[in-house]
């Protein structure tokens, strides 16, 4: 897996077609990963967001970056995440650093299990509840090439009309 130099790397914004690819699976687990996860976490901090997918910074692997706190010490990494066993159900608005200013209710489980490999490809799982399970949710549906804008309702349409069509105008712009 070649991976792109980490410092050339920045968020991805919509419609960038990376953003609706189905990303492939890790298998290379050198220190390039590392390297494109530091950067990961530098963007995803400075932005500042909650999350941050592979793919909304270019490069379609299976892989996000997360911290439901803001807390320094709480930065997480699941590399080919898989998730299981959700439970529950809560509505509740959510934004995406590749959309900007973009927010839509969707409703996500409140409950949920992931499967994961960390930076060296050893194997873990975890729990988790309301905000990181609904982080889960969010980032894994990116690794699956969807975004929240996929689900919207006809009212956050209309209310994100504006945003959608200067996001599509720039990315135009600049390609």
């Amino acid at each position: 897996m070649n991976l792109p130099n980490p410092e050339q790397l920045g968020i991805v914004f919509y419609p960038d077609p990376v953003l609706q690819v189905k990303c492939a699976p890790v298998t290379d687990f050198s220190p390039s990963l590392a390297g494109l996860v530091l950067r990961m976490l530098e963007l995803m901090h400075n932005a500042p967001g909650v999350g941050l997918a592979a793919p909304q910074v270019g490069v379609a692997i299976r892989l996000f970056v997360c911290n439901p706190t803001g807390e320094p010490g709480d930065d997480l990494v699941y590399v080919n995440p898989v998730l299981s066993d959700l439970e529950g159900s809560e509505e509740a608005e959510e934004g995406c650093l590749s959309l900007p200013l973009v927010q839509s209710m969707m409703r996500r489980a409140t409950k949920a299990v992931i499967h994961a490999v960390d930076l060296q490809g050893q194997a873990f799982e975890e729990a988790g509840e309301d905000l990181l399970a609904r982080i889960w949710q969010h980032e894994t549906d990116h690794l699956d090439g969807k975004l929240i804008v996929d689900n919207m309702s006809t009212s956050d349409e209309i209310t994100n009309r504006r945003l959608l069509k200067k996001l599509r105008e720039d990315y135009a712009a600049s390609h």
